[in-house]
């Protein structure tokens, strides 16, 4: 029976494009399985109760985020509504902390699905077994599968979608603050927040299924993004990562212009922000004058990440990415001649829909010959509501695709751990993140928080406080991280 329900959960969210996915279907684990042994109602009146937690009791709420930090941003202006209506939040925590657990889930590929799934199953346990008194589910899974999830898994009391923050705060506190818009309760250390800057995607890659999820891209109106910087410097953030599905078309559709170059301007003369990081850049209409304020603004990371996602013109075309291999190329030499010490992070998919062992060999002489600073990669998979799963054929065996990427991954590493040692004996500004045995951790400016990588500092040489910037002098390295001293006292 257990098995008949995770089963129907997988396959009512997956439909046709499942096909593709067959292989993973031995991916749910015994202990996957413990989160669905409690007994199930057969109905819950979604409509009973409005607002839910209405009363004079305020409950204490835990908001449980899955998947991007672009989730994460979602959910700490959730908490800051809810920190309005008089409720106590909790962020990430265990079940028996809070009555009140609200799972924001992530819907982008089908393993982010599959433990957005197995997290609202562990909750539907936990209520089950009186842990827990209310259960609300929202987030990118819950758009795109709203109607299946109500259906297979009723225990939950209300289902939310991506895009409706407004209905999810008066369901469950009453009014919606405008004029709190701009403020959030930052979850991550005190010292870096994540400031997304638009919503949505007007891209048409084949293989994404973003603008299907979030919609088109919606600019925050410059103003209302400045003032919510401004807000987290006043709370003491220092690094802030500036983030969108696109942040290359930030301003088009508000300005009728690229803006990004203005907001970066604008973000520099806070007063509290030293670092200012930028991801998810579309390499198609790159804005330049960002490399050339990247020369002569020291608050910029010099740190672009920019998928690039192939180099092969033919799987560039399938992709629909709208750039050639030559045009990638030509941009990142580009950007490297102007500022030569810039880290570049990317993500490159292998195994996409007519990829050829000549067109994998291809991007293996581009990886080798490009050496990025950081580098992911993906196996393609079909994910439903996108242009490959409705016009192609996924025609490159799994066995194959996983063959890729380590091969990649191989590479990369190598690449990495070249790249560190040529940093042993080097001096750089770090910002410490946290303490982790017997070692201060942190970052320099070309590294991103738990993506990319630290620099260990033994605790027993010197005194180090957590979000201060230090001057560190690196004595090791591998191909993951790197080992330092501190050179002088705090930066700071």
């Amino acid at each position: 029976m257990k098995n008949a329900r995770a089963q129907a959960i997988s396959q009512g969210m997956h439909g046709k494009a499942r096909s593709s996915q067959e292989r993973e279907e031995d991916r749910i684990s015994s202990k996957q399985e413990k989160k669905r042994n409690a007994v199930f109602p057969q109905s819950v009146d979604r409509e009973r109760i409005s607002p839910p937690l209405g009363g004079r009791e305020k409950h204490r709420i835990n908001i449980i985020t899955m998947g991007c930090s672009k989730n994460l941003v979602d959910s700490e202006r959730l908490m800051r509504q809810l920190a309005a209506a008089g409720f106590e939040t909790v962020h990430d925590a265990r079940l028996d902390e809070a009555p009140v657990v609200v799972v924001n889930t992530c819907g982008f590929i089908h393993d982010a699905r599959q433990e957005s799934v197995d997290m609202i199953l562990q909750c539907v346990e936990a209520k089950n077994s009186g842990i827990i008194e209310h259960l609300f589910v929202t987030g990118c899974l819950s758009e795109l599968y709203r109607k299946e999830l109500e259906r297979e898994v009723p225990e939950v009391d209300r289902y939310f979608g991506a895009r409706n923050m407004e209905e999810i705060i008066r369901s469950l506190a009453g009014d919606y603050r405008y004029d709190l818009r701009n403020e959030r309760i930052v979850s991550t250390p005190a010292h870096y927040a994540y400031l997304k800057i638009a919503e949505g995607c007007d891209r048409t890659c084949a293989f994404c299924s973003i603008p299907h999820i979030r919609g088109p891209h919606v600019s925050t109106p410059l103003e209302d993004v400045v003032n919510e910087a401004r807000f987290l410097a006043g709370k003491g953030v220092r690094e802030l990562l500036a983030i969108s599905q696109d942040i290359t078309c930030y301003g088009l559709d508000l300005y009728r212009k690229q803006m990004l170059p203005e907001l970066v301007a604008r973000l520099c003369e806070i007063e509290g922000i030293d670092w200012l990081r930028l991801h998810y850049a579309y390499p198609n209409r790159f804005p330049m004058e960002i490399v050339e304020m990247m020369q002569r603004e020291r608050k910029i990371c010099r740190y672009i990440d920019m998928p690039v996602q192939h180099v092969s013109d033919k799987v560039l075309k399938n992709m629909r990415r709208n750039i050639t291999g030559k045009e990638i190329v030509s941009l990142i030499e580009t950007i490297r001649s102007k500022v030569p010490d810039v880290a570049l992070r990317t993500t490159l998919i292998v195994g996409h829909p007519g990829e050829t062992d000549r067109d994998f060999a291809q991007l293996v002489d581009f990886v080798e010959q490009t050496r990025f600073d950081r580098l992911g990669v993906f196996t393609y998979s079909h994910e439903e509501n996108t242009y490959a799963a409705r016009h192609y054929r996924d025609n490159v065996p799994a066995k194959v695709k996983q063959e890729r990427a380590g091969h990649i991954m191989k590479i990369q590493q190598r690449i990495s751990e070249e790249s560190n040692r040529q940093k042993t004996g080097k001096t750089y500004t770090a910002i410490i993140d946290r303490q982790e045995g017997d070692y201060y951790v942190g970052r320099t400016e070309y590294d991103s928080p738990e993506v990319d990588m630290e620099v260990w500092i033994p605790r027993n040489r010197t005194r180090l406080d957590t979000g201060k910037f230090y001057r560190v002098k690196i004595y090791d390295a591998t191909e993951f991280d790197l080992y330092g001293e501190v050179e002088n006292s705090s930066k700071d």
